[in-house]
């Protein structure tokens, strides 16, 4: 866990803290499941691009060796 939280930028516990609340605040407890289900909806749509991506590039790799 201490080499993810080093590789955000040096961020610690109670930097994270202090963010969450923030978060809290600004979007308030009924918005909270929403925006963390969108997260979730935008990460799988970005891995999938990426996947899909990678996979074009390696049949186009296959093409020019052929």
């Amino acid at each position: 866990m201490n080499e993810i939280i080093l590789a955000i930028g040096g961020l610690g516990t109670p930097e994270l803290l202090v963010i969450a609340v923030v978060i809290f605040l600004l979007f308030g407890a009924t918005r909270l499941p929403q925006l963390a289900k969108s997260l979730g909806q935008s990460k799988r749509a970005f891995k999938e691009g990426l996947d899909e991506a990678e996979k074009e590039e390696q049949k186009e790799a296959k093409e020019k060796q052929a």
